[in-house]
């Protein structure tokens, strides 16, 4: 078995792979209008999926809200950079940081990601 794709549920797939592109240098190998998938250089691939009742995840999770089933850490060599180059695509800066070589954002529909130092 190999692993090869992570898929995420939005409400807006083709936006999401535009997004994930951009941030992550890939490419968006498919687009229609309930499936984009992107293409990493790193060799993973993002599949995103619409989902018709999808509510925004909250992050941190909060009781009776939605919660993030899932997120995705990117290792980066320069944190300041890459946390200026996420927000430059569209990320949004969490308020709750809870450690200091990891920055967590959130992507135009919700999702939280974290950007590292290894």
């Amino acid at each position: 078995m190999r692993l090869t794709s992570v898929t995420v549920g939005t409400s807006r797939p083709q936006a999401l792979a535009a997004f994930y592109a951009r941030l992550l240098g890939g490419t968006v190998e498919t687009a229609d209008e309930g499936w984009a998938l992107v293409r990493t250089p790193g060799g993973l691939s993002l599949g995103f999926e619409f989902e018709r009742h999808f509510r925004r995840p909250v992050w941190p999770a909060r009781a009776g809200a939605q919660t993030a089933s899932q997120h995705l850490d990117v290792q980066v060599d320069d944190l300041d950079a890459a946390v200026e180059h996420a927000l430059a695509c569209g990320a949004v800066l969490a308020e709750v940081q809870p450690q200091d070589d990891v920055r967590v954002l959130f992507d135009p529909d919700g999702h939280p990601f974290c950007l590292f130092l290894d």
